[in-house]
Order: C-alpha cells, then sequence, then structure tokens
C-alpha cells in the first residue's frame, strides 16, 4: 500500500492509508542500516499488519526536503508575515523565499492582520517581483477564502515569525483543527512557540498543510552553506538583468556596469530585496569551503 506520513513521534511514522485511515508504523531495520530517516511528507511504501499498526518498506523518490523542520515534498511555503505587532523583517521574509526557489518550492507571502494594518509596502512589494501574494485576517475572516484557492491540491508549508498568527491562520481555515494559538506578549511584542513538532493536516478542500517553527528554525543554515555564486538565482527578479553586467562573474553587489544594480536603482528590483541579497551574499562567503561539503 501507499500513502502520505502525516506525523512522525517516538518512534512511530502515521501514514494516511487512504480507506485504510491512519496507520502507525515502524520503519524497517534496513532504514537504520542505511542512514535514511523517514519524514513527514515522504510518500513511501507500507505493509498493513493489523488494523491501524504497520511496517515502512520504501521510501519513494523525494521532489525535496528540509531538515529543520524535517519535512518532504512541499509544493508551496506559506510565508506569514504581518505588517502590525510583530512587524515582519522583509529580510525573514527573502530569506525563506531564496531557501523555496533552491528547493523547487513555490513560495506564497501571506499578509495575517489586515484588519489592524494593510501592509501596503510590504504587499506591493512581492506583487512585484512575480510572487503570490495575498493579504488575509485570521481574526475577520478576509482573504481566507483566496488562501483556501491558493493552497487547494497542493502540499503547503506554513512558516513566519513566531506570533504572527500561523496557527491562527490554519484555525482559520479548518476550525477543527482547534490548534493551540500563543498570545501575544505585550511586553516582548512577539508571540510564544506554540507549535511542537511538524505535522501534516488535510483540509476539505483536498489540500495539504503544515504548521511548522518560526524563521528563526526553518532551515536558516540553507542560504549560509550555499556558494555565494548561486544565491543570484534564487532571486528571480533578478533573471531579466544577469546576462546584462559589464563583467562575467558580476557579484551584483557594487560591481561598475552591474546590470542588477542599475535595475535597482531605477526602481525595477526593489531596494529591500537587493539589501536581503547583498545581506545573503555576505554571510555566505564567510563560509569556508570545506564547511559546505
Amino acid at each position: 500500500m501507499e500513502g502520505i506520513i502525516l506525523k512522525a513521534l517516538s518512534g512511530f511514522y502515521y501514514v494516511d492509508g487512504g480507506e485504510a485511515g491512519l496507520i502507525a508504523c515502524r520503519g524497517r531495520g534496513k532504514f537504520r542500516h542505511q542512514h535514511i530517516t523517514p519524514l513527514v511528507g515522504d510518500r513511501v511504501r507500507f505493509t498493513q499488519l493489523e488494523a491501524e499498526k504497520g511496517i515502512l518498506e520504501e521510501i519513494l523518490p523525494r521532489k525535496n526536503q528540509f531538515q529543520r523542520p524535517a519535512v518532504a515534498n512541499i509544493d508551496q511555503l506559506v510565508i506569514i508575515a504581518s505588517g502590525a505587532i510583530p512587524i515582519t523583517d522583509p529580510f525573514l521574509i527573502d530569506r525563506v523565499i531564496s531557501i523555496a526557489e533552491g528547493r523547487n518550492c513555490e513560495p506564497i507571502v501571506c499578509i495575517n492582520k489586515c484588519d489592524l494594518d494593510d501592509a501596503e509596502e510590504l504587499f506591493q512589494t512581492y506583487r512585484r517581483c512575480g510572487f503570490r501574494t495575498l493579504r488575509v485576517s485570521a481574526e475577520t475572516g478576509d482573504g481566507i477564502p483566496d488562501l483556501d484557492r491558493a493552497i487547494a491540491g497542493k502540499i503547503s508549508a506554513f512558516t513566519g515569525n513566531s506570533g504572527v498568527g500561523k496557527s491562527s491562520i490554519l484555525n482559520a481555515l479548518e476550525p477543527n483543527f482547534q490548534l493551540q494559538v500563543g498570545e501575544i506578549s505585550d511586553k516582548l511584542g512577539r508571540g510564544r512557540h506554540t507549535t511542537r513538532h511538524v505535522e501534516l493536516f488535510r483540509l476539505r478542500s483536498g489540500a495539504i498543510v503544515a504548521d511548522t517553527p518560526g524563521f528563526s528554525s526553518f532551515d536558516t543554515e540553507e542560504n549560509e552553506l550555499r556558494r555565494p555564486e548561486e544565491l543570484q538565482y534564487t532571486f528571480r527578479e533578478f533573471a531579466p538583468y544577469l546576462d546584462q553586467c559589464r563583467y562575467v562573474g558580476c557579484s551584483h553587489v557594487k560591481e561598475k556596469g552591474c546590470a542588477v544594480l542599475a535595475a535597482v536603482k531605477e526602481g525595477a528590483i526593489p531596494a529591500s530585496r537587493h539589501a536581503s541579497y547583498v545581506r545573503l551574499y555576505e554571510q555566505a562567503k564567510e563560509v569556508p569551503e570545506w564547511e559546505r561539503k
């Protein structure tokens, strides 16, 4: 039989077996000997032993995988941001977009709390760059149907800095989740972490979604371990200008004759996006080559 791992907990892998229901599976010893770890999101073959128990037999080829959080085969990364407290730093969005673009995963920027602040500048920045950009309010329900349509038929991971309302949005999409929602700390202006592990949930619309930890733990080393020269390809709005620079091997940081810098100056590329690129580029330059291997 085939299915998808929806949850991994205490050595058990809970597989959605379709009509067979949720099957708690143990992995065969060969996974341990081959240093293979099944991940939430893995498509697997399994043998059902009794009503709700089974054995994982095989992990099917992955589209992509992330180590922090441990999840695989994500079609879309829904990046939750906010123009209200806690206000999201665009660099945090750009860092995750860069990770998604390098992992064959479509980024969606979703700005929550639009009833408090419509975050117009943030909204226009990402829409101009060609990203699907939505405004929602988990509190009032505004924009939630648009988000529901955007994730229909896909496996999507929800991420964002703590307190922006990831779990609240999931509850608005599917009230039966009843996920714990953290209260915003008035003193610190940020949320408490309420998501303890990665778990996939099926919506009535057929979408599969994951609530994940915040930006601080979402594969933050991925960009740092990428070679600096590879980063340019994870900023999609750079693409029309990459072959127009005066010098081969242009880093698009401060070189003369750089077409990307010219586009930034002309306003064709948002300055905040280029600033994030430079910051990621400088971070990547500091990593020794031996550490990438």
